[in-house]
């Protein structure tokens, strides 16, 4: 089964410190990133969001009646090529919905899908990360 070319991006910040929660890939080490995922048949941006902060953080976001917010922005990469066969065929580039998730304080979450988390000042975070989307995302809205 191919993936959904619409995702969500879910920048993560602690409102003690504002710092930015940053997520270490499996496939790629040297990828830091925030939460993201695809949506699923029949499934809304907001509950993809929440769907996505649960399966890879297991933080329930309704459950602790968390601040998940709509950023109200969408862009369009191109997914690198290394990532495409995920994709139907001629699949080149995917629509993201960016939400940004403020927790009272920083705390280590449970990891399903990373390799390792890091909390950090929003500039060094923004740096840290591949993906111009994510960077885009953490300097606009965090």
């Amino acid at each position: 089964m191919f993936k959904y070319p619409v995702s969500v991006l879910v920048v993560i910040f602690a409102q003690d410190t504002g710092r930015v929660l940053m997520l270490q890939r499996r496939d790629d080490s040297d990828f830091w990133q925030s939460v993201t995922g695809s949506l699923e048949a029949g499934e809304t941006p907001l509950q993809a969001a929440r769907r996505e902060v649960l399966e890879e953080l297991a933080i329930d976001v309704a459950g602790e009646k968390l601040a998940l917010e709509d950023c109200g922005k969408e862009i369009e990469f191109e997914i690198f090529p290394h990532y495409r066969h995920r994709y139907a065929p001629g699949v080149t580039h995917n629509r993201e919905h960016w939400f940004r998730l403020a927790l009272p304080a920083e705390r280590q979450p449970t990891l399903s899908e990373h390799l390792a988390a890091r909390w950090l000042d929003p500039a060094a975070a923004a740096a840290l990360t591949k993906s111009w989307s994510n960077r885009q995302a953490i300097e606009e809205f965090i």
